[in-house]
């Protein structure tokens, strides 16, 4: 291999830039059409499908990582699943599967590859995402959820002497509800007794992926649950490492949004 010599750039340029460049890109999603709260695979396959539509998208991610679970498949054995139709999804993300040999219609994939699959699509769809942020509370206008406030995820594990630190507000026209098992979105509305959840229910893989697609909805108005949100949110069964619903679940949510668009 021939030597390289990289172009010069102070690391005060170099910090100049990065600065630059998310100051300009924050200011721009201060308003957006819809905010997806959490970037698993619901609210990443939902980001994709509205953003390859033209709609402006910001997913929040209160980790440093994308993917939630898709990463890691089950027991952090990163084999995940999906169950016949979901493989097509898979087909258009382009992930290699296999079919497991005892169950006809099950398939299987490496987590990190369809997750890293999943994850370019969206951003090469257009999403714009915000990593290490925690979604604190909800904007309503009239009874309407209108975006959501944040904070940097950090700022939760401060002692509380020093963590006095205001959140900054997002505003869009909708904002969808992908935060998993937790429905965080939805608690918010909970707290101040607008909804009422019935919570996950136990282990039920079958029925829980034909009930989390079938009740991906409108949860209050300008608020869209998907994934296991809608688990939480109806007080359906939760289903474990097979994530065809979750892909189903984040289509589905876009659907309704550029419905009401």
């Amino acid at each position: 291999m021939e030597p390289i010599n990289f172009s010069y750039a102070s690391e005060s340029q170099i910090t100049r830039a990065i600065v630059e460049e998310f100051a300009t890109e924050f200011e721009s999603y201060v308003e957006s059409d819809v905010i997806i709260a959490g970037g698993g695979p619901a609210g990443l396959m939902a980001g994709k499908e509205l953003a390859s539509k033209g709609v402006k998208v910001l997913i929040i991610e209160r980790n440093n990582y994308l993917g939630g679970g898709f990463w890691l498949g089950g027991f952090l054995m990163n084999k995940l699943t999906v169950r016949s139709p979901a493989e097509r999804i898979l087909d258009e993300l382009g992930v290699p599967y296999k079919e497991y040999k005892h169950c006809k219609g099950l398939y299987i994939a490496d987590g990190p590859h369809a997750c890293s699959k999943l994850i370019a699509a969206s951003c090469d769809a257009g999403v714009k995402i915000l990593n290490m942020v925690n979604m604190d509370d909800v904007v309503l206008y009239n009874e309407r959820v209108s975006g959501v406030v944040i904070n940097w995820t950090p700022v939760s594990s401060l002692p509380s002497q020093i963590a006095a630190i205001d959140p900054v507000s997002l505003e869009s026209r909708f904002v969808i509800d992908a935060t998993g098992h937790d429905a965080t979105v939805v608690k918010k509305l909970e707290e101040r007794e607008l909804v009422k959840t019935k919570g996950q229910g136990a282990m039920w893989a079958d029925r829980s992926e034909n009930s989390v697609v079938a009740h991906t909805s409108e949860f209050y108005p300008g608020l869209i649950v998907t994934g296991m949100a809608v688990a939480t949110a109806y007080g359906l069964p939760r289903m474990g490492p097979t994530f065809g619903a979750m892909l189903f679940s984040g289509k589905r949510a876009a659907e309704i949004a550029l419905e009401m668009l």
